[in-house]
């Protein structure tokens, strides 16, 4: 008999709103993405002093794993193991940007090692890990768009050979001032079945 998993929360992060579960839990006037994430993190008692020299794209998806992953947490008194599968259009393109703009005066040549440890996208993944002690699979996809049928297919894959206990799912982007982030965690109890169907209707009802 096959086991049947399903998505126990999701987490949205989007045009100064941040969701759990479909609900608004922050809002903020301020469009400017760096004083937004720094009152939400605030807000939502995201208490890691690293999270403030990150990089726009860790920040957003260290953020929105953070809200999934304390409550997951609050109702497991022992560490689990947890995967995380991530993708986005942009990769690192944002930071990326900023190593360039460092290293292209010749006048004035210094390429800053805080920007450039952050050249690559899956770099987000190491953040999440060190804070939440995790140790198992993980891996970052670069897409035209969004793929639920991608992300469906190797969340599966992970639970089903018992590579890991939960996964933690989604697409994470940054490009200049364009954000968004959509979380899910995957586990075999929820009330969401865990479906491309489902995961694209949740990923769209943002």
């Amino acid at each position: 008999m096959n086991q049947t998993y399903y998505i126990h929360s999701y987490c949205h992060i989007k045009k100064n709103t941040v969701s759990l579960n479909g609900q608004t839990v922050f809002y903020s006037e301020d469009q400017e993405f760096s004083r937004f994430i720094k009152s939400a993190a605030i807000h939502l008692e995201t208490k890691y002093p690293k999270f403030y020299k990150m990089d726009n794209l860790s920040k957003l998806a260290f953020l929105a794993s953070d809200i999934l992953l304390k409550e997951n947490a609050s109702q497991s008194s022992e560490p689990e193991n947890i995967a995380i599968v991530l993708s986005n259009k942009a990769s690192s393109l944002d930071t990326d940007r900023k190593h360039q703009i460092s290293i292209s005066d010749k006048d004035n040549y210094y390429p800053s090692p805080s920007i450039f440890v952050y050249t690559l996208p899956n770099i987000c993944i190491g953040e999440i890990s060190i804070k939440h002690q995790l140790h198992s699979e993980n891996s970052f996809f670069i897409f035209d768009k969004f793929s639920a049928n991608h992300l469906h297919i190797n969340t599966e894959y992970l639970l089903k050979n018992k590579k890991a206990k939960k996964v933690l799912c989604g697409w994470v982007d940054f490009d200049d001032k364009n954000y968004e982030a959509f979380l899910y965690l995957v586990s075999e109890s929820g009330n969401i079945a865990h479906s491309p169907e489902e995961i694209d209707g949740l990923f769209q009802n943002k």
